[in-house]
């Protein structure tokens, strides 16, 4: 196993996806990631606390006690249940890690309580063999911070989710977003400042969240440990895994279960919810609520009416507000039908006039993006730029953005792909509230009420496909050589015609 030997992110990457080669076929594509996640962060756990312990121990002339203290250590690791005892093992190696992931939260309540939710014993075909083989190749590379630096490792982590969501088609955009979507709403609504709190109440393996973090080191020359994380995510399974991403990106988070608009975590008081500097998220399209529940919500969020029971939407975007500080912003991404649906009017009418936020308008921008960047949806999207403090010179307009045009993206084999310049392009157009024909226009507030409130993108921006210039006396040449051939042609037929006895 290499120990001290640098490691690239290629080649963490390739050590990692082939890790699913090894229980291939023994489980469904979708559980993958709640079988080999969890392993991949017990093992860079068991090695960190190992290369420390090594240090300590010689550090402290071999006393054992000294080395496990708890102060010398990111997490407790329970001396039964190292990766050198699970290597031990021969039969029943599924037992062996429920009991490991056991220990490992009774050891770490406040960090790793209710982390690791899925059994091995229940995986019926995750049997001894595929098992070792998985435990053979993790055990080829360390996984220890001192080897492998917690961004490096966090990347690898990232990519590996990355993957699954790939292999999983369909399933995989449950939890995943696409990260130059990511990439967009974090660059719309930078720059950010020490201190700043970032929530995503539908936080899925909690991307948003550590892109913002990126950023602020990245671009920004921040420290990311400054800035507060916190994340909601319906799926238990998909909260642990945000868990883990974020603790092996080195950052400090807090990511809470449960459904966000029925039962809100991130709560100063029963009735007042916690306000954020920043929100992003990338909610589940047109899904099913409570509506009925929510009625009579005790933290006011739905102002402007209850969405339909078949389509959360404008409940979800509405929930994002509440949680907005009076400086706060919100980059969420969402279907195309949110601008227009006739039904949705009223919701849109409250953002554009500042309903029952002492009349301050809120919606800043509407940027339209290619179709097929899901994978596990084709349908065209959008991403709303929310600022609860509007500037002055930007007030009283809202900046619309045609992004779908192949200049912003490539074809992939199975997708679409925003492009960095695409990306860029966008991003500048936002900043410098520009007009750019057939791209980006900011649209006096008079001019959609005259449209009823209406946000179609097209009704702003000219999306045609402009018309080829025509060069009407080449055009006509074309059409005289055309004629004069058909002339030849039919005269070639009249003679065969003769020939043959045909009048």
């Amino acid at each position: 196993m290499n120990k001290e030997d640098s490691i690239s992110l290629s080649e963490l990457d390739s050590h990692l996806f082939k890790c699913a080669d090894k229980i291939r076929n023994t489980v469904d594509k979708t559980d993958y990631k709640h079988y080999i996640l969890p392993i991949v962060f017990y093992k860079s756990i068991n090695d960190t606390y190992m290369d420390k312990y090594e240090e300590l121990l010689e550090e402290f002339d071999g006393d054992e006690e000294i080395a496990r203290k708890s102060s010398f250590h990111k997490f407790d690791l329970p001396g039964d249940y190292t990766w050198e005892e699970f290597k031990k093992v021969n039969k029943n190696l599924d037992e062996f890690l429920d009991d490991a992931f056991d220990a490992l939260m009774n050891e770490n309540k406040e960090k790793l309580g209710g982390l690791f939710k899925n059994r091995f014993t229940n995986a019926s075909g995750l049997e001894d063999h595929h098992l070792k083989r998985l435990r053979t190749h993790l055990d080829k590379e360390s996984l220890s911070l001192k080897r492998v630096p917690p961004d490096l490792l966090g990347e690898a982590y990232m990519d590996l989710v990355r993957h699954f969501a790939q292999e999983e088609g369909r399933e995989g955009g449950e939890f995943f977003t696409p990260p130059n979507i990511v990439k967009t709403i974090v660059r719309v609504l930078a720059p950010f400042e020490k201190g700043d709190e970032f929530h995503d109440p539908t936080c899925g393996s909690a991307g948003m969240l550590i892109e913002c973090a990126h950023y602020f080191n990245d671009e920004q020359g921040g420290d990311p440990k400054k800035l507060t994380l916190t994340g909601q995510e319906m799926n238990p399974d998909i909260a642990s895994i945000s868990k883990m991403n974020l603790f092996l990106h080195g950052y400090n988070g807090t990511i809470e279960k449960g459904d966000s608009l029925r039962d809100p975590k991130f709560k100063k008081k029963d009735n007042e919810l916690k306000k954020f500097d920043y929100v992003l998220a990338n909610f589940p399209f047109s899904a099913h609520w409570d509506k009925d529940e929510l009625k009579d919500d005790p933290f006011g969020r739905f102002q402007w009416g209850m969405a339909r029971a078949d389509r959360a939407d404008y409940a979800f975007i509405q929930h994002m507000i509440a949680q907005l500080k009076d400086t706060g912003k919100l980059g969420v991404v969402i279907p195309h039908g949110v601008l227009f649906r006739k039904h949705e009017k009223k919701f849109r009418k409250g953002m554009i006039e500042g309903e029952g936020l002492e009349g301050n308008e809120i919606l800043e921008a509407v940027i339209g993006l290619p179709e097929n960047l899901f994978q596990n949806n084709s349908i065209p999207s959008g991403i709303l730029v929310v600022n609860r403090d509007k500037p002055e010179e930007r007030k009283g307009e809202v900046l619309f953005i045609h992004a779908a045009d192949e200049d912003f993206y490539e074809e992939l084999s199975n997708q679409n792909k925003l492009t960095e310049e695409g990306i860029e392009h966008i991003v500048d157009n936002f900043r410098e509230w520009k007009t750019e024909e057939r791209v980006s226009r900011a649209v006096p507030l008079d001019e959609i009420r005259e449209n009823d409130y209406n946000l179609n993108i097209a009704l702003y921006v000219d999306t045609t496909e402009p018309e080829e210039d025509i060069d009407v006396s080449e055009e006509l040449k074309k059409l005289k050589e055309l004629q004069a051939e058909r002339e030849e042609i039919e005269e070639r037929m009249d003679e065969h015609m003769e020939v043959l006895g045909y009048e």
